[in-house]
């Protein structure tokens, strides 16, 4: 789970409705072009404001930007609407994974949003939490951090795509609401921990398979970690830190001491090791280690 850790163009809002202006201005093509889509391929606005005006509901839009994610990728117009509009459409070309860190990157660099947020759901959906971070989200991570140490200025394009990725995981992990009763796993950062994704990775992967798990967030104190840990009674608790500076292990040690199993994750414990716990670093083990004390 190792990872080196405003637009002027508008997103899509809960409950929203979009001019058709608008709408051309997101995607970046002509009133022309759009409404050419609307008429040939049944693509227009399914909102009416006040029994005259036509426009996009959010759906709409998120639609739209797939389908023209498909031209881009190649295929036909009319191919892509029937993609992106209907199930009944043709076959989805599959998108390489060198192909999903250029879109992400490029969407990152123009601070484009909705896009991004598009292309996360899209890739998360595609490749699933663990693939999708391991093959795609760590490395457009490691290039943008990359970039930063030698020196071009791209903190907004970072801050925005590791906001993007959060909201992502939240999306996806809530389809998995329903998971099984019982004891669940508990998932915290070390309370001076700010790089937390990898753990939101985690959570995402564990709902997909029905662990229920909970996470804390970020910078959490460490009485509150203790006080939730009491309530909840995890089958195992997994704390996380990026680095040795973040590491905690008093409270490592003060869970187990009220009887909680401990097992800590990240690179910042490699060498700090001292306590009698389990340390993973990876998301297979840490899924296959949730797996097992549920089983127990």
């Amino acid at each position: 789970m190792d990872v080196d850790a405003g637009s002027g163009r508008e997103e899509p809002r809960a409950g929203g409705s979009w001019t058709p202006g608008k709408v051309a201005e997101l995607l970046g093509v002509s009133p022309v072009t759009l409404r050419t889509w609307a008429a040939r391929y049944g693509v227009g606005p399914t909102l009416r404001d006040d029994g005259r005006h036509r426009r996009y509901s959010d759906a709409d839009v998120r639609r739209l930007q797939y389908m023209q994610r498909l031209i881009d990728r190649g295929m036909r117009a009319r191919e892509a609407a029937a993609a992106a509009f209907s199930s009944l459409g043709d076959p989805v070309p599959e998108v390489s994974v060198d192909r999903h860190i250029e879109e992400l990157e490029r969407a990152a660099e123009a601070l484009e949003f909705a896009s991004l947020a598009a292309l996360l759901d899209e890739t998360l959906d595609a490749l699933g939490p663990a693939a999708a971070w391991t093959g795609v989200l760590v490395p457009v991570l490691r290039h943008l951090g990359g970039r930063w140490v030698r020196g071009d200025v791209c903190f907004d394009s970072e801050w925005v795509l590791t906001t993007e990725i959060s909201r992502a995981l939240q999306r996806y992990s809530a389809g998995f609401a329903n998971t099984p009763p019982g004891r669940p796993v508990l998932l915290a950062c070390c309370p001076q921990e700010r790089h937390s994704l990898p753990m939101e990775v985690l959570r995402a992967a564990m709902a997909e398979v029905g662990i229920p798990a909970v996470y804390l967030g970020q910078m959490v104190p460490a009485e509150t970690t203790i006080a939730i840990a009491a309530k909840l009674d995890p089958v195992v608790a997994f704390l996380w830190a990026m680095s040795a500076t973040t590491v905690d292990d008093l409270l490592a040690r003060r869970l187990r001491r009220r009887g909680v199993e401990v097992a800590v994750a990240g690179p910042g414990w490699a060498g700090l090791l001292e306590l009698d716990v389990t340390w993973v670093d990876d998301l297979a083990a840490a899924v296959g280690l949730a797996t097992d004390r549920l089983k127990a």
